[in-house]
């Protein structure tokens, strides 16, 4: 018998009773006789024989049913057995009845009554057609046949059956689909066309575009040096405050501080012609409890209109934090609900009596029959603009009755694009083209044939038309004034659209008699009258949303052109767009690459997002996403909101978002495949304990240990020990209260601490600003300094002086004595070596490993120590510190003094370059150490590396 003969035996045989065995007399007997006369034993025990004796004997054996007596050896047994026990042979015998007319009768899903026919009676046709099977079996087919029908009935009514792709792709029920799919996350105007060409990501109740499918990294960087760079940033949101201007400023001068650079009352940002930036605070709580940035405008005062306008646009993750404070300040509690528009079915709208069915305008034969709506008493969907998520009855108004201020939520109601790069002003040149006069006297829905018989208006248009003429003949966007804003009215960028994507160019041809305009321009920016636009009235913005050409009646036009191709000629029926350019200025701090990075921003009305930002793809620019606009920051050296404002409240939730993304990353690989960040000494690779480092620093810049602790790590164990009782009892303590670190943002402080980290030799050292030559690097200096700044950070730019790239969280420590030695004798010097560490909780994992491979449930139920120790093995993964973490500032062999939180290889630099946060008070005592000659000095590790490399640091200002 071969092998798989025995094991289907042995399955058939498997539910067999054990009360007939042989014995081990009988065996012999029957071997000896050459398999005759076979006696069998039934008892209740077990079998004495290996059934498979008669292989091992006589192997000419037979096996199966076979018709006839078998001669020889392979007859039948003549002896019985001598015992049979009845009850387990009745039991046995019942099992096998009942599994026979179980098959007999149940139907499995490959059981038919085909089944009951002999193998060569059956027919594939009998599955259909039952006249092919025998009478007796018929009436059973065509009952098995009803019963599947049914079934499949049920089970298409559960289900119900998706509509073609046609169907769904029709414009009626595509637009009902887009409209559901917008309630839940907001969709920008741009959002289809993003979501054919961009990775997505549901962010901030957005569903924004990350980066393109396609490699563009370098074009991208290429774009934002040479040439333009397109961004979306409608997400963005908008608060407008309207009130007296000094009760405006009154409740605003609670959010800000003249320390952290111009407020809201500044005389440049007052005026309107300038837009400003400023970090806020909650009411009162500088230099604790910031909000984050934000930038506003204010609107240009005119004639005959005395309360101020203001915008503020906030990150849509700042937005929660900042719209109530901004309520409470400005006093505005009285909610305004909205107004709501009645519902007017068609029948209302056109009360017309209907016509008669006319019998001759019924439908022919072989003709098309028009799709029809099914609810024809209900008016046709619209498209959403603005908020889709936000309900009819949410009040987007507030007002107060005290102060008289009106706070208004304009999120989604004005369109923001980014042009980034020295011809975005090109770029715009092309694309807009200041709007034509309208002669047209009699009434008009429209809003600008109204507008253009008033002669001022007029003659502010023609201003602004000159000014925009003379912008197209500047050589870089990069030479204007910061934050110039220059206010236009153009026409349908449509009638321009090229019929093939080019490259805008700047103008060359340059007349001689715009020279001196230009200089103006650029030493002077854009004339106060020149500011006010019609995009701060809502009636217009409506106006123009609503009134605007569908693409339908556009394409319609073009068709009807006698000459095909040409362009279309503005008429009154084309809308005239107000809009608002607001320069962006490029890096501002530092010494390298001034006003890199600059370009425009493009204001315009909701609805309009398409019709603008087609022709601005066909002028040539590169459109980037939100990876692209974090590379743009680094560049400029700028912090990120919200990743680099660590004391914010967004900042930290990104940082815990960040973090448990991280987290779930390490988890899904292998455990072998890790890196183990314990042998690294590696605390925390996924976060920054800014809070925890501060603490740890203050006290040691407190009992003097840092420079103990500095000359040559002599008594780094002892005081380390002592630290780390003192930091985990205060941890304990403060464990409820909110971080108390900051950031340092005092302009002073930052332009004095930026003097002292420069050395002495370094080329291009500007002297002479304010403190930093009256004040110099002393002890008595520092003591002063970390006095007016406790428990706080400060940003800094890290420029590495060998090869490498720094990555997230890698560590900033400052260098041993013998490191800067090494460093002086050969500047290149890769730098020096993180000695492995022990993982002390690798062999805890491992033993639990074990432990719950062999314990049963009620042992590990039972554990004592599975709830009285914190760190129990169950709580731990390999290669990660566990919580509470140890002393931070002293766990590796050099000092920790903060931490990256965006590093990356600078294409703009050519070397590697990150930013990040160190301590206030660990880098004054580094600096004290240090000689003069080799001052901002650091070493960086990343977390994955034990390889430490010296850096440069840089605190621009």
């Amino acid at each position: 018998m071969s092998a798989a003969k025995a094991k289907m035996r042995e399955k058939k045989m498997r539910n067999q009773p054990a009360s007939v065995q042989y014995t081990s007399s009988d065996v012999e007997s029957r071997a000896e006789n050459g398999g005759e006369g076979d006696d069998v034993r039934v008892t209740g025990g077990q079998s004495d024989a290996h059934p498979s004796w008669k292989k091992q004997q006589t192997p000419p054996v037979r096996h199966g049913w076979v018709r006839g007596h078998h001669n020889g050896d392979g007859g039948y047994d003549t002896e019985m057995p001598n015992h049979i026990t009845a009850g387990a042979f009745a039991r046995a015998r019942a099992a096998e009845v009942s599994a026979m007319l179980k098959a007999a009768t149940e139907l499995t899903c490959s059981s038919h009554v085909f089944r009951a026919l002999p193998k060569h009676m059956r027919r594939r046709a009998m599955s259909h057609n039952t006249k092919r099977l025998p009478r007796r079996l018929r009436n059973m087919a065509n009952r098995m046949r009803e019963k599947s029908l049914q079934a499949g009935l049920k089970k298409k009514k559960e289900l119900v059956k998706s509509k073609s792709r046609k169907a769904r792709r029709r414009h009626g029920n595509l637009l009902l689909e887009f409209n559901r799919r917008q309630r839940k996350n907001i969709w920008l105007e741009t959002h289809i066309w993003h979501a054919k060409r961009f990775h997505m990501v549901k962010k901030w109740g957005y569903c924004l575009g990350v980066r393109p499918t396609y490699k563009c990294y370098r074009p991208c960087y290429r774009a934002m040096s040479s040439h333009c760079l397109l961004q979306d940033l409608s997400y963005y949101c908008c608060i407008e405050l309207k009130g007296e201007e000094d009760k405006l400023l009154a409740a605003l001068t609670q959010l800000t501080c003249k320390e952290a650079g111009p407020t809201f009352a500044a005389a440049m940002f007052l005026s309107g012609a300038r837009q400003g930036s400023v970090t806020v605070y909650r009411a009162g709580q500088y230099p604790s409890d910031p909000l984050g940035p934000v930038t506003f405008l204010w609107r240009p005062q005119t004639p005959g209109l005395t309360p101020r306008q203001l915008w503020i646009w906030a990150h849509p993750a700042l937005k929660q934090d900042l719209l109530p404070e901004l309520q409470s300040v400005c006093q505005c509690s009285e909610a305004m609900a909205p107004p709501v528009e009645p519902e007017v079915s068609r029948a209302e709208a056109d009360p017309a009596p209907q016509a008669e069915p006319n019998p001759d305008n019924e439908l022919k034969a072989g003709a098309k029959r028009k799709r029809c709506c099914k609810d024809a008493g209900e008016p046709p969907a619209k498209r959403i603009l603005g908020d889709g998520t936000r309900l009819p009855t949410s009040p987007v108004t507030w007002r107060s009755s005290s102060t008289g201020i009106v706070i208004n939520d304009l999120t989604m109601e004005i369109v923001r694009y980014r042009l980034i790069g020295p011809q975005s002003h090109s770029v715009l040149a092309e694309t807009l083209e200041a709007a034509t006069v309208c002669d047209e006297l009699k009434s008009s829905p429209f809003w600008w044939p109204e507008h253009c018989k008033d002669r001022s208006n007029m003659k502010l248009h023609q201003q602004q038309t000159d000014v925009f003429n003379v912008l197209k003949g500047i050589y870089s966007s990069g030479e204007l004034p910061p934050g110039t804003v220059l206010g236009l009215t153009v026409d349908d960028p449509r009638l321009t659209l090229p019929r093939q994507k080019v490259k805008a160019a700047p103008c060359v041809n340059q007349d001689q008699g715009d020279e001196e305009k230009r200089n103006q321009l650029m030493l002077k920016g854009v004339p106060l009258q020149c500011c006010q636009s019609f995009l701060w009235e809502q009636s217009v913005r409506e106006n123009v949303t609503d009134n605007k050409i569908s693409e339908q009646e556009m394409n319609r036009m073009r068709s009807e052109l006698l000459v095909p191709g040409s362009r279309l000629g503005p008429g009154p029926q084309q809308g005239r767009v107000p809009v608002l350019l607001v320069h962006q200025p490029g890096k501002q701090v530092g010494d390298e690459l001034g006003s890199w990075g600059s370009g425009w921003d493009l204001l315009l009305p909701k609805g309009w997002g398409m019709a603008f930002w087609v022709p601005l793809v066909y002028r040539g620019v590169r459109v980037a996403g939100l990876h692209m606009s974090l590379k743009h920051s680094q560049d400029k050296a700028a912090p990120h909101f919200p990743h680099d404002y660590p004391d914010c409240p967004a900042g930290s939730r990104f940082q815990e978002e960040q973090e448990a993304e991280f987290l779930e990353t390490f988890r899904r690989r292998p455990p072998a495949k890790r890196t183990n960040y314990i042998k690294h000494g590696c605390l925390a690779p996924f976060r920054c304990p800014w809070q925890q480092l501060a603490e740890e620093w203050e006290l040691l810049a407190t009992d003097g240990g840092a420079e103990r602790k500095g000359d040559g790590q002599t008594q780094k164990a002892r005081k380390s020990h002592e630290v780390m009782e003192e930091v985990t009892s205060q941890q304990t303590v403060a464990a409820a209260s909110p971080p108390s670190f900051t950031v340092l943002r005092n302009r002073k402080s930052l332009r004095l601490l930026s003097s002292w980290c420069r050395p002495l030799t370094c080329r291009g050292q500007r002297r002479g600003r304010g403190a930093a030559v009256a004040l110099p690097l002393s002890d008595s200096a520092v003591t002063s300094f970390h006095a007016a700044h406790k428990m706080s950070v400060v940003w800094v730019r890290l420029t590495l002086l060998s090869k490498g790239k720094p990555e997230a969280h890698a560590m900033v420590c400052a260098p041993t004595a013998e490191d800067l030695k090494l460093f002086g004798k050969s500047p290149e010097n890769c730098g020096p070596q993180e000695p492995p560490h022990k993982d002390h909780y690798k062999s805890r994992i491992n033993h639990k490993k074990k432990s719950s491979k062999t314990a049963t449930p009620s042992q590990v139920s039972d554990d004592p120590t599975a709830s009285t120790d914190p760190h129990s093995p169950s709580d731990l993964i390999l290669g990660l510190w566990p919580d509470p973490l140890p002393s931070v500032a002293s766990h590796c062999s050099r000092v920790t003094l903060g931490w990256v939180t965006q590093g990356d290889f600078s294409l703009s630099v050519g070397r590697g370059e990150a930013l990040g946060f160190v301590s206030v008070s660990g880098l004054l005592h580094t600096l004290l150490r240090q000689p003069p000659e080799l001052r901002g000095t650091l070493l960086l590790r990343n977390p994955t590396s034990l390889h430490y490399r010296f850096v440069r640091l840089n605190i621009d200002v």
